[in-house]
């Protein structure tokens, strides 16, 4: 007996079809079946499903005589299935990967619940993915299982059935099935909610919900729209017939009134000139479910009462009022503007301030801006500071300086009248450097891919760059800051000027340097990871020729090589979970990340070239180096010179860390002598060098420790040793080591 019957229903979807079966098929919990039903589909859905069931005996292929719309379709295969839980999945949407392993954990966790409520995202055919809005109704906080009386909020949910988990043996007890008909969910996921004697949920996304440009069945004008009296009039004879239930007829009757005024209101459902009469037969429908005592809202009134003429006036005055209001905030934001460029210019006019810096950083994590206004505040006390934060920078911006608001009359005086002006990007195009000003361009660490005018020749990489805003912004540099010889070749070619090259190291790297064994401990500690773990940091570069940014490397079957005693911190574009990965997507501070780690996993992110300072070990995997190259470039060949191993192949991966060449000498001489090229100057006093040449004017500046000689921040605790017997490291058995 499988743990999970994978139901999936097929009819004219053929171009989606095998992209939904590949992503069920593909799962690290390989315990399943999958029943496929050709719901006696016109279109090669048929055939694709017996192509899949000849190559894995774990498809199910099943064949409907005549076209039975979903919701039987989806009984046929329930008919079929032997799993102890039931997972539907629509032929058009995917689960994510590693989405049965999360869901089988979850159920042991909880005892083997009824049911289990999983999140989902909407996918849309520009890359876009959006999380559902209501996944806060699904934290795992508190007790669980659970009823639905302790978390009623369930209700609210979208009423679909394919993002739970169901025990078979609950759903044949209670003779659960689909109805024929649109709209088949509803009488299907409100019982099967109300009657389950233990619910759980997992805050995880498992459904990609695909947003198809056409085709969807409920985006289809048609009378079937009328469906859905029938379907209400289901849920309620089931609430009827058992007294206990009774409890939920508000709750139901505001869900149906909602429901209706959704179908009423979109102008792709109902046919034209049937308007008037499904408010009729809403208002038949609330008469025959009312419940005495209930307080509606306005617009379940208007449904009840079937004013649909009222409804519509309503509906128009409200779309007019707020066409009204979004012109009156347009040409208010037109006169503040118009004040705010007045105010600015007579700001430039004023004397300047010799004891005010202003600092902003791209991504608002603070980088080399930040170790640089931290070192202003240090070294030059009689300098004031403030740092622009941007909208959603709120968080992760430093809390030492004076907050400034883009777009304020405090920003742009600020902008206008502080000597100094420090920054990894621009300040706006509208911003003028005036004479006097000094304007410190810290650069984003070392380039590995192309930027500047290189990207000319790459358009997919420049994503539509402006490059003579480029140089316009160029042209207001005074100083530019540089890690290493390498860095400042490449940005004189590529971002020409007049600026000084200030060859001092990386601000932001200083940290690394100064950090003690407490301060790797409580990073440690704040991440969750386990105090004797091997945290390995994954941290993959950004592919400007993928739409969705998935981390090319599957983490799951990694980890489940190294055993439990390897954890990875997952900085992705995406996030991911799983047992074992911890999700620091979203962290504040990549300094602490590299700092609470053991050893770094990437491929061709620069952060590789910050996190040589502390003399830990770097495993590049490029699985797909010749793409990466051809649309990004690259300035640095990591065969010819890489900080560690390199491989291409997840099972090569897997044998550089269980046999413990990622740590061993041969591993070891690499790192030293990448460290030796790209870091040397980074010995904790970078940005201290910088404040006393550009605030103090000091040209006797601190000697420089030598990268041999320094003492980097001490290992994250963890003892580490290889899973496996280690192999000779010398030579590195890797596919590109050199």
């Amino acid at each position: 007996m499988p743990r999970f019957s994978v139901i999936v229903p097929a009819y004219q979807v053929q171009a989606y079809l095998p992209e939904c079966l590949d992503s069920v098929l593909s799962q690290s919990w390989p315990d399943l079946e999958l029943i496929a039903v050709d719901d006696c589909s016109p279109d090669a859905c048929g055939a694709i499903i017996d192509e899949y069931a000849a190559r894995d005996a774990r498809v199910k292929p099943l064949h409907l005589a005549a076209n039975r719309g979903l919701g039987p379709a989806r009984n046929a295969g329930m008919a079929e299935a032997t799993g102890d839980y039931l997972v539907f999945l629509d032929s058009d949407d995917t689960l994510t990967p590693d989405a049965l392993r999360a869901v089988a954990g979850r159920l042991e966790e909880t005892g083997d619940p009824d049911v289990l409520v999983f999140d989902y995202a909407r996918t849309y055919w520009d890359g876009r993915t959006v999380r559902n809005q209501l996944a806060g109704r699904l934290d795992q906080q508190g007790p669980a299982p659970f009823r639905l009386a302790d978390r009623p909020g369930l209700l609210g949910l979208l009423m679909v059935a394919w993002n739970k988990a169901y025990r078979r043996e609950f759903v044949t007890r209670n003779g659960f099935r689909f109805p024929p008909g649109h709209y088949e969910d509803t009488p299907w996921t409100f019982p099967v909610l109300m009657t389950a004697g233990s619910l759980a949920t997992l805050d995880r996304v498992c459904v990609h919900y695909r947003q198809r440009r056409r085709g969807s069945i409920l985006g289809t004008t048609s009378r079937k729209h009328f469906d859905l009296f029938e379907q209400y009039d289901r849920v309620f004879a089931y609430v009827d017939g058992r007294p206990e239930l009774a409890r939920w007829k508000p709750e139901l009757l505001r869900r149906m009134l909602d429901h209706h005024a959704v179908v009423f209101s979109r102008r792709d459902r109902l046919p034209r000139g049937s308007h008037g009469e499904y408010l009729r037969q809403a208002r038949a429908q609330y008469r025959r479910h009312r419940v005495p005592g209930l307080r509606l809202e306005p617009r379940h009134v208007l449904v009840g009462l079937g004013l649909h003429r009222t409804f519509r006036t309503l509906r128009l005055a409200a779309a007019v009022r707020r066409r009204a209001r979004r012109a009156g905030g347009r040409w208010a934001r037109g006169l503040r503007t118009a004040v705010l460029r007045l105010h600015y210019r007579v700001q430039l006019c004023l004397p300047l301030r010799a004891d005010r810096a202003v600092f902003t950083a791209h991504d608002g994590h603070g980088g080399d801006p930040a170790a640089l206004e931290e070192a202003f505040r240090a070294h030059a006390p009689r300098v004031r500071t403030a740092w622009v934060v941007r909208p959603g920078q709120e968080r992760t911006a430093p809390a030492g300086p004076r907050p400034l608001t883009p777009g304020t009359a405090a920003c742009w005086t600020a902008l206008a009248r502080s000597r100094y002006l420090v920054a990894d990007t621009g300040f706006g195009a509208r911003t003028r450097k005036r004479p006097g000003q000094v304007f410190v361009q810290t650069g984003r660490g070392t380039p590995l891919a192309h930027t500047g005018l290189d990207l000319l020749e790459l358009p997919a990489a420049a994503r539509g760059t402006d490059f003579a805003e480029l140089l316009r912004g160029v042209d207001q540099w005074d100083h530019v800051l540089s890690g290493n010889r390498h860095t400042t070749l490449i940005r004189e070619r590529t971002h020409p000027g007049r600026y000084t090259t200030l060859e001092y190291g990386l601000p932001r790297n200083d940290v690394l340097q100064r950090a003690t064994a407490a301060d790797v401990a409580r990073l440690r500690a704040e991440l969750g990871v386990p105090r004797d773990a091997v945290a390995i940091l994954y941290a993959p570069a950004h592919r400007a020729h993928l739409r969705t940014q998935r981390p090319p490397l599957d983490l799951g079957p990694l980890l489940r090589r190294l055993g439990p005693r390897f954890v990875v911190l997952a900085r992705t574009h995406l996030p991911v979970r799983g047992t074992g990965i911890i999700d620091v997507s979203g962290h504040p501070d990549p300094a602490g990340l590299c700092l609470a780690s053991d050893a770094l996993l990437t491929d061709h992110a620069p952060v590789m070239f910050d996190y040589a300072n502390l003399d830990r070990p770097v495993v590049l995997h490029t699985p797909d180096r010749e793409a990466y190259e051809a649309v990004h470039g690259t300035y640095l060949d990591l065969r010819a010179f890489p900080p560690g191993p390199v491989v291409r192949g997840d099972e090569e991966l897997a044998d550089v860390f269980a046999t413990g060449l990622w740590c061993g000498p041969r591993a070891a001489a690499l790192r030293a002598a990448f460290r030796e090229r790209f870091c040397p100057w980074d010995d904790g006093h970078a940005a201290e060098r910088v404040v006393r040449r550009v605030v103090l004017g000091e040209t006797d500046l601190p000697p420089v420790v030598p990268p041999g000689e320094r003492t980097p921040a001490p290992a994250a605790g963890a003892r580490v040793v290889p899973v496996a017997a280690p192999q000779p490291p010398d030579p590195l058995p890797v596919t590109e080591s050199r």
